[in-house]
């Protein structure tokens, strides 16, 4: 008779990271193609806690051979390059980027008031309200998304996307 095997560092932290490695990879081609449906993005990003994790158990549990392929040229090169990527990375060298852009865009359009946001979207100001309305949010040109959002008890970006995107 088997008896079952203890549940151990090395029982979770490496079917861990292969499957967060299959999700992380996944998303991450679909999101450098600019396929980003649903909740792709938000999959990627916070499962990557389960990479993360997977990967520091499986590092724990095989710390040996990683000391054995850091004594070789190549693995040093290779964490030394992998470092100097990352490091470079956090530079812009004057360049603006759409991540650079995502949040200060995202809190004018939620600061601005509607009937400016009637304008950006070419939409019609009582039309916009109208829309708004038949998802159960009464407002008025004057207020903002943010204000709306507290006062109905919706999600901001809920509501930004009722107002710009197209049903």
């Amino acid at each position: 008779m088997r008896t079952a095997k203890p549940f151990s560092l090395r029982t979770w932290s490496t079917p861990l990271t292969i499957g967060s490695f299959i999700l992380m990879a996944v998303t991450g081609v679909l999101m450098f193609f600019d396929v980003v449906p649903g909740y792709l993005s938000f999959a990627h990003e916070w499962f990557s806690w389960f990479f993360l994790l997977g990967a520091g158990g499986h590092i724990a549990v095989n710390f040996r051979p990683l000391t054995k392929h850091l004594q070789s040229n190549w693995g040093r090169a290779n964490v030394a390059i992998f470092a100097i990527v990352l490091v470079v990375s956090t530079l812009s060298f004057g360049r603006i980027t759409a991540p650079q852009l995502k949040w200060p865009i995202s809190n004018a359009l939620i600061e601005a008031p509607l009937s400016a946001l009637a304008d950006v979207t070419r939409t019609d100001q009582a039309e916009l309200l109208a829309k708004l309305k038949t998802h159960g949010i009464t407002a008025t040109p004057e207020q903002n998304i943010k204000e709306l959002a507290e006062a109905h008890g919706k999600d901001e970006f809920h509501i930004l996307g009722l107002v710009i995107l197209r049903e």
